[in-house]
């Protein structure tokens, strides 16, 4: 019989996780940085007993490294027993980055906390708080920190479940962003296994991959670097007794990686592009649910500020200025500019560049002729490249661009060269 039950749905907590090069940050920011997996732990916690959820399932990487340190382990352990006051059992795989093999304090873990082994797949019961069997959990860990088995080809399900939970830490169908851990195919999870669910770790943006079965990342409870933006947390999954399964997100990150961009149209002065991007900061910290937040800015567009923005000491003061003078009080939340780009353009008129009569409209025919025709780009390309990657140093380092030729190449060379005659005509 199929009753109705709650679980969380969690991956990826990488406790104690180190923040490199925040030297020059202020104490408050390094801190909360610092603290943030574990505050993310908490609000899991907290959102667990507030949600009245069943069980907990964590699909792997609980902590940052293999030698994990003992204040996360007693940070841990501390949480499942609250988890276990309220009857809420905690059902873990391990991931690369806490293979079971790694270093490990000798600690008791409460009754309510299971975690699956190494050697082979294992499955265990899932109640109901009220005592009513929910499901079967089926998982199994990493033994060492190298996993390239294909793990879900071992995992079949137990006929008598009335429903099928699947841990898994892996790379489905060769995300290249991650390792190719334990890798494995959509098709293969969805196709004729049995499971209701693949509760996966590994890829740290949450995604749906499939419903029914459903196959879901719920990407790390915390953001821990620049590419780890928006909001981060773990789904509660609600399945009807009807089998019926409803996700619904829930962030528990305490600081927020967001970038925002800004468009230097219409802005005729540094000092108006900085209360612009003064009131762009107000404006992000309104909508970060009052987290913290790490900010990267990129500016846009065309404007006559583009020739100062070409400058990397200009870039570079305006930094220091949105990161200088913000007034902080204890407890409030922040926002930190951890980074500022122009990628910004000359004001130009395309139309009138492409019948002028001068050297700047002659350079824009011919970029215009190189992006329509590959293969004169190509040649044009090789020929006016051939000397740099000869070079001993700058040809080991663009190894393999050369052959690929980004397009992006030539859009940057056209924006230099036709932009800077135009911005010097105006000079």
């Amino acid at each position: 019989m199929t009753v109705s039950f709650r679980f969380i749905h969690a991956a990826d907590l990488h406790l104690d996780s180190p923040f490199r090069g925040l030297a020059k940050a202020p104490d408050h920011v390094r801190e909360a940085l610092t603290e943030s997996t574990f505050a993310a732990l908490r609000q899991l916690t907290g959102a667990a007993i507030r949600e009245q959820v069943d069980f907990i399932v964590l699909a792997g990487d609980l902590f940052d490294e293999a030698d994990r340190s003992l204040r996360a382990q007693l940070m841990l352990v501390r949480e499942w027993e609250k988890l276990e006051e309220h009857g809420i059992a905690v059902f873990i795989i391990h991931g690369n980055h806490d293979p079971l093999n790694g270093m490990r304090a000798a600690l008791k873990l409460p009754s309510n906390v299971h975690v699956f082994g190494a050697d082979q797949m294992e499955y265990k019961p899932a109640y109901r708080r009220s005592g009513e069997l929910a499901a079967f959990i089926y998982g199994r860990s990493y033994g060492t920190r190298i996993m390239t088995e294909n793990m879900a080809a071992q995992y079949q399900i137990q006929p008598e479940a009335p429903f099928h939970i699947a841990l898994l830490h892996g790379n489905v169908d060769g995300d290249g962003s991650h390792d190719p851990y334990a890798p494995c195919t959509l098709d293969e999870l969805i196709g004729g296994k049995g499971f209701d669910y693949w509760a996966l770790g590994h890829i740290h943006h949450r995604r749906v991959l499939h419903t029914y079965p459903h196959v879901v990342y719920s990407g790390n409870t915390q953001g821990r670097n620049p590419r780890e933006t928006g909001s981060k947390g773990c789904y509660i999954v609600d399945v009807s007794a009807a089998r019926a399964t409803e996700l619904t997100f829930l962030p528990l990150d305490e600081v927020r990686w967001l970038e925002h961009s800004c468009s230097i149209e219409a802005v005729a002065s540094e000092q108006e592009l900085l209360q612009q991007l003064d009131m762009v900061i107000e404006q992000v910290l309104a909508e970060a649910e009052g987290r913290s937040v790490m900010l990267r800015l990129t500016l846009t567009g065309r404007g006559t500020l583009h020739q100062k923005l070409s400058d990397p000491v200009v870039v570079r003061t305006l930094l220091e200025q949105l990161q200088e003078g913000r007034p902080y009080a204890s407890g409030e939340a922040w926002v930190l500019v951890h980074g500022l780009e122009a990628n910004t353009g000359a004001e130009l008129n395309w139309l009138e560049l492409a019948s002028e009569d001068s050297f700047a409209g002659e350079l824009y025919r011919l970029s215009e002729k190189l992006a329509d025709d590959e293969a004169l780009w190509r040649d044009f390309a090789k020929d006016a490249l051939g000397t740099i990657a000869g070079h001993a140093k700058l040809g080991r380092l663009m190894q393999g661009k050369w052959d690929e030729l980004p397009k992006r190449w030539l859009e940057q060379a056209q924006e230099l060269t036709v932009g800077t005659l135009r911005g010097n005509d105006r000079d």
